[in-house]
């Protein structure tokens, strides 16, 4: 990531006066109820983790919590400790009452497809497809790339990969075969699971031969794993004699039925996750055994206040950090009942969620701020017309939520009586870093409230020194975490310079922050995307929230174009709900609404009317593209996009103007 050199601090423009109490029938019966927590694990972090870690099943105890490099930057936490990551999530509870609970409830894009496996099945699964790959040639260390849709077999692949030791790096399901062979090429991987085919809005990917095209440029793939998801009517599948095999083939094929647990240490590698680089290059992000099982099992825990009877569903993709923390490896340690869902909200209708949420009678949902604006566009009726009082909790993660949808979430999901825990973290995190815990603290809308027990965040100027409350400065944090990314996979001065090297020993997140009176976090977006407007530094996010505040709005996204009078101008790109016109009287009316918000210094100076927002495929918004359209430059990479004629259209109407 790059930041200004002349970066000092941010303008703060927005207030949110609102504050909602945890309703005291939830915190009576909440896992976390003490609030000097906060003072204990600051008092002492490592002692704080160690408790943590406890959670977990060792085969063998640590030597040292902690051994912290921070000139070379190398952290291990657990020192000599021993365990593996499918034994915990898996094997551990066959001892308990929980072998015939319930452990993923799958829902198939296809309104009549739906899986229910038990703990019990999913440890024989998980043996059956890691006896296979062992048939297959794959040994310890070697990496495997997974290419698959959203179905319990994904799951059931990252289990059986950490079950022998094989890192795992799943690649999105969406993303392209030129995506899929630079994160191959990348890592090294020796093995690709993939499938026929999946659901999305209705139709079918074509995955096998997005695979073909990809493995046809990398030599290190020695065999092509693939799940017949569709079926052998639905279209003929290409496969390469030799290196191809079924899924259910290799099954078959197989002799053993269980494969015991590699003994892993607490450092070594269980799984490789990409994310975008500025200079084009996807960063390998490498997580490591103890510390990021012991991070994503403790904070799914309490932020989620998890219970045994709840049906807990988090709407990401396993291909995203969010569905490997929050859909595997956390809820499963801890023996939960995970929902997955193959498809997209809207098929067959725009009710599809609350229709699920009604039927499995979901109690925690975890979803993203986009997608809740999604559903404000689209309006109240799709999810009045289902009974969601099974809802308890609510969660979001993604993008900062701003006020005004996180008051629609409150409302008209939670009908007023959920908590709703607003979750800041990243792929390089590994688990969640800034939440409410939900039985103890009140929530601001908008704000992620505080950072996690043993998380040490702090908001700083350019010169890395704490900045006073409602000044916006740089997010960082200024201890190590047993979750972090332990390096970039092949180029660990990547790491040190992208994330480490502007405050030595002290973690760049790359996003301003502000923190207020009561110490409470709100994210102002990421520092590149901060506006320049007469001297005045303003976060995107406020300007954004205060858009999304007229109830005409359903999405906003604001960006930074040249401007000779005052440097930047602001320009932005609203959807309108449904029912609402595009017009020049209508932006004209926004234009002053987030003036008299927020200030005259933040009116936008055009409004752009889109009927979406390009958005990648985890929901999140890319005004860098937005940025390449108003500065008339060639549009960059556009693979994540989830539909990239959006970008058409928004540059055909910008192009008609100007």
């Amino acid at each position: 990531m790059t930041t200004p050199d002349s970066f000092t601090t941010i303008d703060v423009v927005m207030t949110e006066t609102r504050r909602f109490e945890p309703p005291p029938g939830f915190t009576a019966a909440a896992n976390v109820r003490d609030p000097n927590i906060y003072e204990r694990a600051a008092s002492d972090v490592q002692a704080f983790w160690e408790g943590a870690a406890e959670r977990l099943s060792w085969f063998r105890h640590w030597d040292q919590v902690l051994d912290w490099d921070p000139v070379g930057v190398h952290a291990r936490w657990f020192v000599g400790g021993k365990l593996n990551a499918s034994y915990n999530c898996v094997d551990r509870h066959l001892s308990t009452w929980r072998k015939n609970k319930a452990a993923i409830i799958w829902e198939g894009e296809p309104t009549d497809e739906s899986r229910v496996l038990t703990y019990a099945d999913l440890y024989r699964e998980v043996n059956q497809v890691a006896a296979m790959l062992r048939s297959q040639g794959l040994q310890k260390g070697d990496r495997v790339a997974i290419y698959m849709p959203m179905v319990p077999e994904l799951a059931i692949a990252l289990l059986a990969c950490a079950r022998i030791g094989a890192p795992h790096s799943v690649v999105f399901a969406g993303f392209s075969a030129e995506s899929l062979r630079d994160r191959i090429i990348d890592c090294g991987a020796k093995m690709l699971l993939t499938a026929d085919g999946g659901w999305r809005a209705g139709k079918i990917i074509d995955l096998k031969s997005i695979a073909n095209a990809a493995v046809a440029q990398t030599p290190s793939i020695e065999r092509v794993v693939t799940l017949q998801r569709l079926g052998p009517d639905n279209h003929k599948v290409e496969m390469t004699e030799g290196r191809d095999v079924w899924w259910h083939d290799a099954l078959a094929a197989t002799t053993a039925k269980t494969v015991d647990p590699e003994v892993m240490d607490s450092e070594d590698p269980l799984y490789i996750l990409y994310t975008s680089g500025t200079t084009g290059k996807p960063k390998g992000q490498v997580h490591t055994t103890g510390g990021y099982l012991t991070g994503v099992s403790l904070t799914h825990d309490w932020i989620f206040d998890l219970k045994d009877g709840d049906v807990y569903w988090c709407t990401a993709d396993i291909g995203w950090v969010t569905g490997h923390s929050y859909i595997v490896y956390g809820p499963l340690a801890n023996g939960a009942t995970v929902v997955m869902y193959e498809g997209g909200p809207a098929f067959p209708d725009k009710d599809r969620f609350w229709a699920i949420v009604e039927k499995y009678k979901v109690s925690i949902l975890y979803t993203a701020p986009t997608s809740i604006r999604t559903f404000m566009k689209w309006g109240t009726e799709y999810p009045n017309a289902h009974d969601m009082s099974s809802l308890r909790l609510l969660g979001t993660v993604g993008e900062p939520i701003n006020p005004e949808a996180w008051i629609w979430y409150n409302e008209v999901i939670g009908k007023g009586n959920s908590p709703i825990v607003d979750t800041w973290w990243q792929t390089e995190t590994g688990n969640i870093m800034i939440s409410p815990l939900p039985g103890l603290v009140a929530t601001k809308p908008g704000s992620a409230t505080k950072p996690f027990p043993g998380i040490m965040a702090d908001v700083v100027d350019g010169a890395g020194n704490s900045v006073p409350a409602n000044t916006g400065g740089y997010l960082v944090i200024k201890h190590p975490w047993p979750a972090m990314s332990r390096t970039i996979w092949g180029d660990h001065q990547r790491y040190v310079n992208t994330y480490w090297a502007k405050f030595p020993g002290t973690y760049l997140t790359g996003d301003g922050a502000r923190r207020d009176e009561d110490g409470y976090f709100w994210l102002l977006g990421r520092v590149d995307d901060v506006l320049n407007v007469s001297g005045h530094r303003i976060g995107t996010m406020e300007v954004e929230s205060a858009l999304v505040s007229n109830p005409s709005v359903a999405e906003a996204a604001v960006i930074g174009v040249p401007d000779e009078v005052t440097g930047q101008a602001i320009v932005a790109f609203v959807t309108l709900r449904g029912g609402e016109t595009p017009s020049e009287q209508k932006a004209q009316e926004l234009r002053e609404h987030v003036a008299k918000a927020i200030g005259g210094l933040a009116r936008p100076k055009k409004i752009y009317f889109t009927a979406e927002l390009p958005k990648t495929r985890s929901a999140k918004i890319m005004r860098r593209l937005l940025r390449d359209v108003a500065e008339g430059r060639v549009i960059g990479d556009t693979t994540t996009l989830a539909d990239p004629t959006v970008l058409d259209s928004i540059k055909q109407q910008y192009d008609d103007d100007n």
